[in-house]
C-alpha cells in the first residue's frame, strides 16, 4: 500500500534513507566528474553514520564492473550486487520494508539516465520522498546529465546538493553532533561541473 506523504520536500534525521548507486572502480575513467562526485557522496554518507541514517550501497554488476571505489569510505557497509539499472532488487526492497518509517531517500551516484533515473522513478512510484544530490550524481555525458536531472525533477524528485542534505538533516546548530557534522563541510564542496549546466536560466530547469 502507497502512503501519502508531504510533497514539501523537507529532510529530517529520523525519516530519512541514504542509496548509494554504483560508484565502482570501472567507471572511475568514463564518468565526467567523478572523483568530485564520490567526494560529496562521501561527505553525505559520513554524516549518515554519525546521524544513524541507514545506508544502501549498490554495486553493478561487481563481477566485471569492478567494486566500489575505497575513498568513498564504504568499506563496512554491506553492498547489494544488480544487473537491472533500479536499485530497487527485492534485498533492496526487503531492506526499506525493515525500515518503513523511512520515507524519504537521499540519491547518490551513477549514471544519472540509467540507474539514478530508475531508482528514481520506482521509488517514486512506491509513495517514497526522492531527493537527488545533483552534485553527487553524474554521467559519461553532461547531456545525459542535464537532461536526467530534468526528466526526474518533472517526475516529482527533489534536487538538492551535498551540502543542503547535510544542513537540512542537522536542522539547528544546537544539535548535538552539529560540530561533528561541521567537520565535514568545512572546507568548500568540489566542482562538479553543475554551475555550467545551470547557467543563462536553462529551459530545463524553468
Amino acid at each position: 500500500m502507497k502512503m501519502s506523504i508531504s510533497r514539501i520536500g523537507k529532510l529530517r534525521q529520523q525519516s530519512s534513507a541514504l542509496f548509494l548507486c554504483d560508484m565502482q572502480e570501472k567507471f572511475r575513467h568514463n564518468i565526467a566528474f567523478f572523483n568530485q562526485i564520490v567526494s560529496v557522496a562521501g561527505r553525505i554518507l559520513q554524516t549518515a553514520k554519525i546521524l544513524e541514517i541507514p545506508i544502501i550501497v549498490t554495486e553493478q554488476y561487481p563481477k566485471g564492473l569492478g567494486h566500489t571505489v575505497p575513498e568513498l569510505g564504504a568499506d563496512d557497509i554491506i553492498k547489494y550486487s544488480k544487473t537491472c539499472f533500479s536499485m530497487l532488487t527485492s534485498e533492496v526492497e526487503k531492506e526499506l520494508q525493515s525500515i518503513p518509517e523511512r520515507r524519504s531517500v537521499i540519491l547518490c551516484g551513477i549514471e544519472t539516465q540509467a540507474c539514478i533515473m530508475s531508482t528514481t522513478l520506482d521509488l517514486l512510484d512506491k509513495g517514497y520522498d526522492v531527493h537527488i544530490v545533483a552534485d553527487a550524481c553524474s554521467s559519461r555525458s553532461q547531456v545525459d546529465r542535464l537532461v536526467a536531472l530534468s526528466r526526474m525533477k518533472q517526475s516529482g524528485a527533489f534536487l538538492t546538493t551535498g551540502e543542503g542534505v547535510i544542513l537540512q538533516l542537522l536542522q539547528d546548530a544546537a544539535h548535538p553532533k552539529f560540530k561533528e557534522v561541521q567537520k565535514i563541510i568545512k572546507d568548500p564542496t568540489p566542482d562538479s561541473g553543475l554551475l555550467a549546466l545551470f547557467q543563462n536560466q536553462n529551459p530545463l530547469f524553468t
